[in-house]
């Protein structure tokens, strides 16, 4: 492969409908490549919501103390590369195309062919010891057990955020199902959990106590004087008092301490890693397409929520910022998605509905979502280009009106190229 395109569309090409979950592939393929990943340290963030800017967190802070950091998540927001970056810097195309070239006679050789993301995971582990990494913030794909990530040994510290109903198909059917799943990850060493629900928790203590592992439960007693703006959020943090992020979530101070709980297991493991590391690496992070401002006149906001927990924590992040003015709602979702316990919980704060389809092959067809939409709110209009739906959302909420993107991670991309473009025509 000689460009980007073609190594690009080598690795999306990879299916993974129909095919048996398991470790099996990601383990031959990374043997195959001489097992990067045991010469590796990993912090593994599993969860259902939250994992992602948790991930950032910790990473952030990492490198502020001077650290190489790697961190793997998905999906990307603006392009593939995003996916794999060291100290904050996206895997170039030049690496991405020799690291790709390197590894396909391997995958090529297989009987029995990986996945994408298995593929991808082998890209990232090969990466991340090419550039050194100190340690690497590890983002579980879906689940945890079966997850291709689960193929390293014992991390530093294993980090399990919010837990909630999502690919409640191949997780399910019930929540103790899923927190299982996610509890996969859990091998030993020291383990940090979100909490919340006392089934979800019994589960985790249960696999500590199997594996001999340390749990350790958020402690969100320790936030006090919270206050949100469409800047940032502040708050103070026992011991460390004043801390300001820049992520506007009214969710996000609780994802930020339980990156720091996780990041004082580590200070406990012998990292060098002062409080001042912990209060700017939180006020350098950048994680996109997690409740973001992209514009004002209107409040243009792009949010990747995707299941009924994380509309409730986006729901709350209005609320808190809006009070009860009504919001214009771009609405793009996947197939698989429940709908109407979605819907429901920000119908409410709805004063109309525009719905879209990500450009992606699970994404459910905008009519279709339309005829769902339909059921919660009178004012339902969809769209079969994207721009044209983010266009008149825009000119329907007017200079002070509100317009939220929300659904799924996957259109994030497009929608804020359509917003710059529109506005930059203006």
């Amino acid at each position: 492969m000689q460009n980007i395109k073609e190594t690009l569309e080598y690795i999306h090409n990879v299916k993974w409908q129909g095919v048996k979950p398991g470790l099996d592939r990601t383990r031959e393929l990374l043997a195959a490549l001489g097992n990067p990943e045991k010469s590796l340290k990993f912090v593994h963030v599993a969860g259902t919501n939250g994992k992602g800017s948790t991930s950032a967190y910790i990473a952030s802070i990492l490198q502020q103390a001077g650290y190489t950091v790697g961190l793997y998540t998905s999906p990307y927001i603006l392009r593939f590369n995003e996916r794999m970056q060291v100290n904050g810097i996206s895997i170039t195309d030049d690496e991405l195309i020799r690291m790709t070239n390197e590894i396909r006679p391997f995958a090529d050789a297989m009987l029995e062919s990986p996945t994408e993301f298995e593929l991808t995971t082998a890209l990232a582990m090969k990466h991340f010891l090419y550039k050194k990494c100190d340690i690497v913030v590890l983002e579980v794909g879906m689940g945890g057990e079966l997850d291709s990530t689960n193929v390293i040994e014992t991390p530093e510290v294993a980090v399990i955020a919010t837990i909630g109903f999502d690919h409640v198909k191949e997780l399910g059917p019930d929540i103790t199902d899923i927190a299982m799943a996610k509890a996969g990850i859990i091998k030993g060493g020291d383990v940090v959990i979100y909490g919340g629900l006392p089934e979800v928790e019994d589960v985790f203590e249960t696999v500590c106590n199997e594996k001999g592992a340390m749990l350790r439960r958020t402690d969100f007693s320790r936030i006090s004087q919270e206050h949100v703006s469409l800047d940032g959020v502040e708050f103070e943090l026992k011991p460390y008092g004043k801390i300001s992020i820049p992520l506007v979530g009214a969710y996000q101070p609780r994802n930020a301490v339980l990156a720091i709980t996780a990041i004082e297991r580590l200070i406990d493991k012998g990292y060098g890693i002062s409080h001042a590391d912990i209060i700017n690496g939180l006020n350098a992070v950048r994680w996109p397409g997690r409740f973001e401002i992209l514009g004002r006149n209107p409040v243009f906001i792009l949010d990747g929520a995707h299941n009924p927990e994380a509309m409730e924590v986006t729901a709350e992040s209005l609320h808190r910022h809006f009070g009860d003015k009504k919001i214009d709602f771009i609405i793009g979702v996947m197939a698989d998605k429940d709908v109407a316990s979605m819907i429901k919980i920000i119908a409410p704060l709805a004063r109309a509905f525009y719905a879209v389809r990500p450009d992606y092959p699970r994404a459910m067809d905008a009519k279709t979502l339309a005829e769902k939409l339909s059921e919660f709110n009178d004012s339902v209009t969809y769209f079969s280009d994207l721009r044209v739906g983010v266009k008149q959302a825009i000119d329907n909420a007017g200079k002070e009106g509100i317009v939220c993107a929300i659904g799924s991670l996957y259109f994030s991309g497009d929608i804020r190229s359509a917003y710059e473009k529109i506005r930059n025509s203006e």
